[in-house]
């Protein structure tokens, strides 16, 4: 439809202020109804076929509950917690939901922009604003007709959580409709960039090893997890149903696999713990994924093991120094602990965050809390991923300085060795020697030049105290030398 239009007051445009015309905003809302509509079809027809094959799991109400329950399960893939009556809230959700309406968000936002009405990156914001408003609207309105007098969900956490997803998810995909991720990363600045590189790097490598422990824990329970599933004899659709929900709580087992692997572990209920060091669980609800959860008072690997299992935190703080200083050094030797104690600091926020997400309750009794404690994982995360980046980025950083230093020394002494050898072989003009000054006057003292050696810092070197953005002007004192 054209480029994108903004119109404004004289007073709005001289406060610098930029609204989105009425086109993208209209444009906005029907990305957002169909990226809404789309995963609120996938997961009718999911539920549909749950009810068909198995009709004794009581939806209610014929056509209309399953829709009900459509709309219930689309909020839950918001993270929506819901309330139900006699058992209590509902808050242990499923984080691989959550892709499904993360990636329609997505594509809403490449639409908007291969459709022309995201030509800057500056416009992005104005199209994720105009998909969030609608989506979160849309959200509530699930909500309010998705309750019954048994189930009730959240409405500001529907709003909320649709706004928030819709703002991300939509962002994302319009920013990435201009241009691909590597052209957008290498405009962010080098220091900020190497912090944010950092930081991804350290969550790639727990998010691999968590993914490795969770897997291996179920290889090792395969058998609970055989009578797990023979003792619900779901049938063949609801087999799949079953896989499908499995799949969908992989990332909140792989979020409680990093947190056993920083030690606090994680609960299942009031007065249980799954940690490093042993097991204490009560009666665990009849799902075949929970198979995987270890037992026992003893330690579920070999000590060994549970060494090298202990030491990947470690291992990925260490990764996130590393990168930090790698991406982006800094000449002072002080500054370089910092920025690695940044990247370790965000790196735990964000799993703490995501240890918080991923746990939830399951009623109002004994599983009043399962998952982990987020303010725990975070803090623990901090002490041993945080500390480690300061303390290898600080290392790392005065061992390329240092590096540099002897390569700048070796230069010097080459190129002192060749002065000498040219003044030896090659004799200058008038009696002078090539690289010495022209004979004195008379009465003064003579003088001698030396070879300056210098040299170029390593590359994206970053200067903590240039506050001109590198815009300076240097006089250079040889430059008479050079030309005479």
């Amino acid at each position: 439809m054209g480029d994108v239009s903004f119109r404004g007051d004289d007073s709005s445009e001289t406060a610098g202020i930029v609204l989105p015309s009425r086109p993208v905003l209209m444009a906005g809302g029907v990305a957002a109804l169909a990226a809404a509509a789309g995963g609120l079809a996938v997961l009718v027809t999911l539920t549909a076929i749950g009810w068909i094959t198995a009709p004794h799991v009581g939806l209610g109400g014929g056509l209309v509950g399953v829709l009900r329950s459509a709309g219930l399960l689309w909020l839950v893939a918001h993270h929506v917690q819901v309330t139900v009556r006699g058992v209590g809230p509902i808050g242990l959700l499923p984080l691989g939901l959550v892709l499904l309406p993360g990636l329609l968000i997505v594509r809403a936002g490449r639409w908007m922009t291969h459709a022309g009405y995201v030509t800057r990156l500056r416009h992005v914001a104005h199209a994720a604003l105009a998909i969030a408003f609608p989506y979160a609207l849309f959200a509530g309105a699930i909500a309010m007709a998705s309750g019954t007098p048994v189930v009730t969900p959240s409405l500001w956490q529907a709003v909320c959580g649709g706004f928030l997803l819709a703002l991300v998810a939509g962002g994302l995909g319009a920013a990435r409709g201009l241009a691909p991720w590597r052209d957008l990363a290498g405009l962010v600045p080098p220091r900020p960039r190497s912090v944010i590189l950092g930081m991804a790097a350290a969550l790639a490598v727990l998010t691999a090893c968590g993914a490795v422990l969770a897997g291996a824990s179920l290889a090792m329970h395969l058998s609970s997890y055989t009578r797990a599933m023979s003792a619900l004899s779901p049938g063949f659709a609801g087999s799949a149903l079953l896989l499908l929900a499995g799949l969908s709580y992989l990332p909140n087992s792989v979020i409680w696999a990093i947190a056993y692997m920083l030690g606090p572990g994680f609960s299942f209920g009031l007065g249980t713990a799954v940690s490093p060091s042993g097991s204490a669980l009560g009666a665990v609800p009849a799902f075949p994924m929970l198979a995987a959860l270890p037992v026992g008072p003893r330690a579920a690997f070999p000590p060994w093991l549970g060494f090298f299992i202990l030491a990947l935190p470690y291992l990925a703080g260490a990764l996130a120094g590393l990168m930090t200083v790698r991406i982006a050094p800094t000449p002072f030797l002080e500054a370089a602990p910092l920025w690695g104690l940044l990247t370790g600091s965000l790196t735990a926020l964000v799993i703490g965050f995501g240890a918080r997400l991923s746990g939830g309750p399951l009623g109002a009794g004994r599983l009043a809390w399962v998952g982990p404690v987020g303010a725990e994982v975070g803090l623990v995360a901090l002490l041993e991923v945080g500390v480690t980046a300061a303390l290898v980025a600080g290392a790392a950083n005065w061992l390329l300085l240092r590096r540099h230093i002897r390569r700048l020394a070796s230069a010097s002494a080459r190129s002192a060795h060749q002065a000498a050898l040219a003044d030896h072989l090659d004799p200058g003009l008038n009696g002078t020697t090539a690289g010495m000054a022209p004979p004195s006057a008379p009465g003064q003292p003579r003088q001698t030049r030396q070879p300056r050696i210098s040299g170029a810092m390593p590359a994206l070197v970053v200067d903590e105290t240039d506050d001109a953005g590198g815009h300076r002007i240097y006089y250079d004192p040889w430059a008479a030398d050079r030309d005479a």
